[in-house]
């Protein structure tokens, strides 16, 4: 692999901020909240900057780095977002409503931007150093946009006309053309105004083609066509670098439109790059994560399964214009990928090659919000800790869970890792009840089900496990596996499937569950040997009736 990316972007970058010569940089993000804030949106519009931002400071660059939310956009009620309502057919009237006066569909936030951002802004200090402040367009249009829009738009409309009938073809803006959408006073609506005159330099009057409505509004009451407000939004904050979506990327696009309007009033655009979405695979379909679709999932349901160094991981192993598939059901292997690179990170592994080696330590180091640990702290493997917490059960997961991880070896008495294992058993509980495959989500109920014990083919093969397993030497692991190999040794494979079956419908009540042997040794020996035996007994008055 070669040089990693992030560094190589700060190496391109660090030349070309250089040249703008400022004492202090801003760097941007951009998101419309539209719905969902789900978890790719961390990727391109914080992760990124964030990564860049810190390397730079390394070298003694000031950096200012801001996330802007577009919260006047107009709501577009698309079915998934009127969905949200108890009534969707009532939604429909606040259709081209800016989102921040839209209503919470659920009644528990002032509005719809509020109830949408609070699964979000909350928690990107958990998955950064924290140093980012969030900015809103509406705030914009009262002070800095509503300069942009008196001094630069207003007077050079015709010239800005001209650039935009550029990129829209056949639907070219007329002359005249005043680049504005003012609010509605009647229907609300900032998405079917049309600015007719520029009263005294601050207000505009209008007519909307929804409702019929003429009247006046206040500039800071109005939005800016898209790509114009793209670049008031540059102005406005003196952005130097801003990453952006592939459905800007295009040659064309609005990113190239916005870059020629900025230049036409007088400043240079950001540098930036663009990123590639980031897709949801569930239930074997596979879709690009989406706000106004409401597909995916948020970083507050991200944290509930799995630490922000994992996701960071994810991110930061590929460069942004490599499209990501996230898959919830995979987080086993997304930690096994990153216990990889810390191995490796600590000089205790090395990968094929020179090359790799340096680049998934990089990565692992990257994936820290602060910093990497200072020695290699206790690797759990997460499918063990789902099964350790469901064994133990949620109410004694710091109890009994963390005294079985010790038990087994997994957990020293770092203050890291404790921390680590503590967090990590109360994800994977989370995580086995939503998303784990069928053989790692169970319970073991306090008798084996009724149902369950009819369909025991074989009960005095259990019985007899039960002799076995009392007299093994040591309860662990590798001694259950070995006495488990013994056992079976004679049966054919079709007898052994069936052995099993049984197995796990008598400590399980299910025909499937984890694997045996570590399923077993999280579990009291003396449990273990009453269930296999109460459950051969069971079966057989069962079938006696």
């Amino acid at each position: 692999m070669p040089v990693h990316w992030v560094d190589k972007l700060v190496a391109e970058l660090e030349a070309k901020l250089q040249d703008r010569g400022k004492d202090e940089y801003v760097f941007n993000g951009g998101l419309s909240v539209s719905g969902l804030q789900h978890i790719g949106r961390l990727r391109g519009e914080v992760l990124l900057g964030e990564a860049v931002r810190r390397e730079l400071e390394k070298r003694g660059f000031r950096v200012k780095q801001l996330l802007t939310l577009y919260t006047v956009d107009p709501w577009k009620g698309k079915d998934e977002q009127r969905r949200e309502f108890p009534d969707p057919k009532a939604a429909e009237k606040y259709v081209g409503w800016p989102l921040d006066r839209v209503p919470d569909p659920k009644g528990c936030h002032a509005s719809w931007v509020d109830h949408f951002w609070s699964d979000f802004g909350p928690y990107i200090g958990v998955f950064t150093d924290g140093r980012i402040d969030v900015v809103t367009t509406r705030e914009l249009y009262k002070g800095r946009l509503k300069e942009f829009i008196t001094t630069m738009v207003l007077p050079r409309r015709d010239e800005i006309r001209r650039v935009i009938n550029k990129y829209r073809g056949r639907k070219p803006y007329r002359e005249g053309w005043i680049p504005l959408e003012p609010r509605c006073a009647r229907c609300g609506r900032i998405d079917s105004t049309e600015a007719l005159e520029i009263l005294g330099g601050e207000r505009v009057r209008y007519r909307c083609s929804h409702c019929g409505y003429q009247g006046e509004a206040s500039i800071e009451d109005s939005k800016l066509n898209w790509r114009i407000e793209w670049a008031g939004v540059w102005w406005s904050l003196g952005v130097d670098f801003e990453p952006y979506g592939k459905d800007h990327a295009t040659p064309g696009g609005s990113r190239d439109s916005a870059a020629e309007l900025a230049r036409l009033l007088g400043f240079e655009p950001p540098e930036g790059v663009w990123y590639e979405w980031v897709s949801l695979r569930a239930g074997g379909r596979e879709a690009d994560m989406s706000s106004s679709g409401f597909t995916g999932i948020t970083p507050r349901e991200w944290l509930d399964i799995a630490h922000p160094q994992i996701l960071r991981f994810i991110y930061f192993l590929h460069p942004p214009t490599r499209r990501v598939v996230v898959d919830l059901s995979e987080i086993p292997s997304y930690y096994s990928q990153y216990y990889r690179a810390e191995r490796i990170y600590f000089g205790i592994e090395e990968a094929s090659t020179v090359e790799e080696t340096r680049y998934l330590a990089r990565t692992y180091e990257l994936s820290h919000p602060s910093s990497p640990p200072a020695k290699p702290p206790s690797q759990i493997p997460y499918s063990h800790a789902a099964i350790v917490a469901q064994v133990v059960g949620p109410e004694r997961l710091w109890s009994d869970g963390l005294e079985r991880l010790k038990r087994a070896g997994l957990l020293g008495h770092d203050e890291y890792s404790i921390r680590w294992a503590k967090e990590l058993l109360e994800k994977a509980y989370k995580w086995a009840r939503r998303y784990a495959p069928k053989n790692l989500k169970f319970e073991i109920p306090d008798s084996p089900p009724e149902d369950a014990l009819r369909r025991i083919e074989k009960p005095d093969l259990l019985e007899k496990l039960a002799e076995v397993l009392e007299s093994v030497e040591e309860w662990s692991e590798e001694r259950i596996k070995q006495a488990l190999v013994e056992f079976g040794e004679g049966m054919s494979s079709s007898e052994r499937r069936r052995f099993y079956r049984d197995f796990y419908l008598a400590i399980v009540g299910r025909p499937e569950g984890p694997r045996a042997a570590p399923l077993l040794s999280l579990m009291d020996r003396g449990f273990v040997v009453d269930r296999l035996r109460k459950a051969a007994n069971l079966s057989r008055e069962l079938k006696g009736r």
